[in-house]
């Protein structure tokens, strides 16, 4: 089980990254001192690639729930 437990944290570091990388993607934005028209189609970029790195973050932790349980 100590292959799900640490793929699991893999997993989980990576959709950290990923949640990491958008809050500077949009604290970058808000201070280039964008447009509303710019903004909103920056943070209608980021909102998907949150939503996925949140998602990945979750699995991650389930897998390393898993892992301790079955171990």
């Amino acid at each position: 089980m100590d292959i799900v437990i640490w793929s699991g944290a893999a997993v989980s570091l990576a959709g950290l990254a990923g949640l990491v990388w958008c809050i500077v993607r949009v604290w970058r934005a808000r201070k280039a001192g964008l447009g509303d028209a710019e903004m909103r189609a920056v943070l209608q970029g980021v909102v998907p690639l949150n939503s996925a790195a949140l998602f990945l973050s979750v699995i991650g932790l389930m897998m390393v729930v898993i892992g301790i349980l079955l171990g």
